[in-house]
C-alpha cells in the first residue's frame, strides 16, 4: 500500500487512445517530473478532477542531456481521497499504441512506481473504503458481463443493493448480541434485556430472509456465468440446423447425409438475457466407424457436462429405438425437448413423447422447424423458463451471483438455527452470543466487513491488471 504503481487500463492491442493509470502517494510527484503541462503550467497549481494537455517526456538522465518527449497526451488530475483508489490518481491519455504506452509505464517505473498487479487498483478502493467486497466483485462482474441482463444485475451489485441488505441484516444481529450480552452481564440480578419469545421471532425472521438471499443463487450464478447447453439427438434430425437457426448463420455444415457432424461444435450466444453456451454434438447411434464413434463419445462427455440438454427428435418419422435410449439417458438432468421438422408430415405427437418419458426424465416438449424458425421463439423462452423463475427479473432485487456468497450465507443460516434451537430450548446466553456473533462474521465476510488475507487474494487475482 506505499508503493506507488502504474499500469495500462485500456485492452492490449491498437487503439486512438490508451490509458496508463498511477496511483499512490508519489503519483503526483513522479507525474509532474514526467509530464509539462501545456502554457507551462505548473502542477501545483493544476484543479482537481480536470482534464489537462501536455506532453509526456523522458526526464534527462544527466544535466544538460535533452528531454525526450513521448507523446502529447490529456492528463487526468484526481488528488485523494477523491479518486478510485481513494490515493493520489494520475491518468494518461496517450495515442492508443503499444509502444507508446510501454514507453511511458517503462519511465514510470524508472521515476520511483512499480507495475501494478492484477486487481490492484481495486483491492485498494476496497482497503481505503471506497468499495466494500461485494462492490469490489461487481466491479469484475461489470467488465465481463455477457448480456444486457447479466450487466443490469452487476450494476444493481456495484450501486450496493446487496451489499445494504447484508449491512441491514448484520446490525439487526449486533443488536440482538448487544442485548444477549447484556443479559449475561446481570445475570445474577435476573434481568432481560430482551424476551425469549422475542428474540426467537427475531432469529427466526433474519433466517428467512437469509434463506430468501441463497434461493436467488441460481439466478445469480447464471446471470454471471451462463450455461451450457447440448443439442444431442440420434443423426439427421436436424441439429446443426436448429445452431444455425439460433445463430443465424450457417456455423455448422448441413447435409442429407446422416454422421456430418464428427465433433462438438461450440457456440455462445444470448437468449432472453442468459449467456448460453451451446454445444452442437455428432449424432448418438451404434456405428462401427472409430472416427464416429469418438464423436458419439464425445457427444455423451457433452451431455454429461451441460447445464441443460436440448433432445432434438425428427416429427417426420416414428420414435425409433435410439430415440427412446436418449430420451431415458440422464435422468434428473434439465432437458427440452425439440419435436423438429414441423415443416413435413407429423409422424409423433407430443402426446406419443409424453406417455413415454418417466417423471426423472420429463421436460418441456416444443414443435418447431429449424427450416422455417417456427416455434423458434418459443424453443427459447423454455430455455429461459427451465433455468430461471418465470417471475426472475435481474437488477429489481438483491441478488446472490457467487459460490462465496453462497457459502457465507449458509454458514450465517447454520449458525441462526443453532442461536434460535438455544433460545427454545433454554440455553444459557454464552451459547447464544457465540452463535449470532458467528452469524454476523459469516454475513459480514462477503462484504468485508470481517475479512482475511486469502480472501482478498482469491478474490482479486481474478481480475485484469490495470483495474
Amino acid at each position: 500500500m506505499d508503493d506507488t504503481i502504474c499500469a495500462v487500463a485500456t485492452p492490449v492491442g491498437t487503439g486512438g487512445i490508451g490509458i496508463v493509470r498511477l496511483s499512490g502517494e508519489k503519483a503526483m510527484t513522479i507525474a509532474a517530473r514526467c509530464t509539462r503541462l501545456s502554457g507551462g503550467r505548473a502542477w501545483e497549481t493544476a484543479e482537481n478532477h480536470r482534464l489537462y494537455r501536455g506532453d509526456i517526456v523522458e526526464p534527462a538522465a544527466a544535466p544538460g542531456t535533452q528531454t525526450q518527449v513521448l507523446d502529447q497526451a490529456l492528463i487526468v488530475i484526481m488528488r485523494g481521497p477523491r479518486s478510485y483508489t481513494g490515493e493520489d490518481v494520475v491518468e494518461f491519455h496517450c495515442h492508443g499504441g503499444m509502444l507508446v504506452l510501454h514507453n511511458l509505464c517503462a519511465v514510470l517505473v524508472r521515476e520511483g512506481a512499480r507495475l501494478a498487479e492484477p486487481g490492484e487498483y481495486t483491492k485498494r478502493a476496497f482497503l481505503n473504503g471506497r468499495l466494500d467486497l461485494a462492490q469490489a466483485e461487481a466491479v469484475l462482474d461489470t467488465i465481463q458481463a455477457k448480456t444486457d441482463a447479466a450487466l443490469r444485475q452487476a450494476q444493481e451489485q456495484l450501486r450496493g443493493t446487496l451489499s445494504r441488505t447484508l449491512d441491514h441484516l448484520r446490525d439487526r444481529l449486533i443488536v440482538l448480541l448487544a442485548h444477549v450480552e447484556a443479559g449475561i452481564d446481570f445475570t445474577e440480578e435476573n434481568i432481560d434485556f430482551v424476551s425469549r419469545s422475542e428474540l426467537s421471532g427475531g432469529i427466526q425472521t433474519t433466517i428467512d430472509t437469509v434463506t430468501g438471499l441463497i434461493e436467488t443463487g441460481q439466478e445469480g450464478r447464471i446471470l454471471r456465468e451462463g450455461i451450457s447447453v447440448a443439442i444431442v439427438g440420434r443423426p439427421n434430425v436436424g441439429k446443426s440446423s436448429l445452431l444455425n437457426a439460433l445463430l443465424q448463420s450457417d456455423r455448422a455444415i448441413v447435409t442429407p447425409i446422416p454422421g456430418t457432424t464428427r465433433d462438438v461444435l461450440e457456440e455462445t450466444l444470448n437468449i432472453r438475457g442468459v449467456a448460453v453456451r451451446v454445444l452442437d454434438t455428432a449424432g448418438v447411434r451404434e456405428s462401427h466407424d472409430p472416427v464416429e464413434q469418438e464423436g458419439v463419445r464425445r457427444s455423451q462427455r457433452a451431455m454429461q457436462e451441460a447445464d441443460l440438454l436440448l433432445i432434438v427428435m425428427d416429427g417426420a418419422v416414428p420414435l425409433t429405438a435410439d430415440d427412446r435410449e436418449l430420451l431415458g439417458s440422464q435422468p434428473g438432468k434439465r432437458r427440452l425437448i425439440a419435436l423438429n421438422k414441423s415443416d413435413l408430415n407429423h409422424e409423433l405427437g407430443v402426446e406419443e413423447i409424453t406417455a413415454y418419458l418417466k417423471p426423472e426424465s420429463s421436460g418441456p416438449i416444443v414443435r418447431m422447424s429449424a427450416k422455417t424458425s417456427e416455434g423458434l421463439d418459443e424453443l427459447k423462452d423454455g430455455m429461459r423458463t427451465l433455468v430461471l423463475r418465470p417471475d426472475f427479473e435481474p437488477g429489481e432485487t438483491a441478488v446472490v451471483t457467487r459460490l462465496r456468497h453462497q457459502t457465507a450465507l449458509a454458514q450465517a443460516r447454520e449458525a441462526l438455527e443453532h442461536a434460535r434451537d438455544s433460545v427454545q430450548a433454554g440455553m444459557p446466553g454464552e451459547f447464544i452470543a457465540m452463535d449470532l456473533r458467528a452469524a454476523a462474521d459469516a454475513l459480514g465476510t462477503i462484504t468485508g466487513a470481517v475479512c482475511t488475507d486469502d480472501i482478498l487474494e482469491r478474490i482479486f487475482q481474478e481480475f485484469c491488471i490495470g483495474k
